[in-house]
Parts: C-alpha cells; structure tokens; sequence
C-alpha cells in the first residue's frame, strides 16, 4: 500500500477526497466518475488515474452497477495522519478543557472554515489565467 501522505500530497486526489466527503453529508450512497468529472471539471482519464491510487489507499470504495461506478469515501486511513499531526497541534497549543458544547461549535466552525476555504481555492482554480 502507498504511504498515506503521498497519496494526499496530491491536490487533485484531495478535491476529489473533498468532493466525496461533502457528498456523503449530503445522504449521496456514491458518486459516479462522470460526476466528479463534471463537479472538478478535470478529464475522465485524469479522474480515473487518482481514483485507482485513492483506491489502493483504502481511501474510496467503488460499487459496480452495469458499466457505471460509484465511489464513497472510505476516512479511515486518514487516521494514521491525524496520528502523526495532533502531537504535533498537542506540544504547540496548550490544551484548553471547553464545555462539550463549546467544543463542538469550536469543531463545527471549524469545519466550515475549512470547507469554505476548500470551496474557495477550487473555485479560484477554475477562473481563466490561474
């Protein structure tokens, strides 16, 4: 199996990781490659070359339905980054103990930050002269 972090060095493994998180929150059960083809706006065979390596990663999970597949994020091999990073996070913030509740708005704005800042760098990566 390839090392966890090259295979999310990539930018476009990490849109189309993205891209199936933000629709399985959605209630999506898998999305089909022409769809991560038309919502990335990269080719087919471009898509389909980071998906086989997203595969052999454990990363995404592929349902066969005639000639059409749908993919759904698999997150669990990203454990082994959030291993290696929190020690990190731990020895450069002191920890700070929060009501559960604040700690899941913490989490929650969090979250949006990081989707919208997503949402934001791909959509200025589609604007002509970037």
């Amino acid at each position: 199996m390839a090392d966890i972090f090259d295979v999310i060095a990539d930018g476009t493994r990490r849109d189309i990781l993205r891209l199936l998180l933000d629709r399985s929150a959605g209630g999506h059960e898998g999305t089909s490659v022409s769809q991560i083809v038309a919502d990335l706006g990269v080719s087919q065979p471009t898509v389909s070359k980071h998906l086989k390596v997203l595969r052999e990663a454990d990363l995404v999970a592929v349902r066969e339905e005639g000639q059409h597949r749908y993919y759904r994020l698999q997150a669990e091999p990203l454990d082994e980054v959030d291993e290696w990073i929190v020690p990190f996070l731990e020895h450069t913030t002191p920890p700070v103990d929060l009501p559960d509740t604040a700690a899941h708005a913490a989490e929650v704005v969090g979250r949006a930050a990081a989707s919208a800042k997503h949402v934001l760098e791909s959509a200025l990566k589609k604007l002509p002269g970037r």
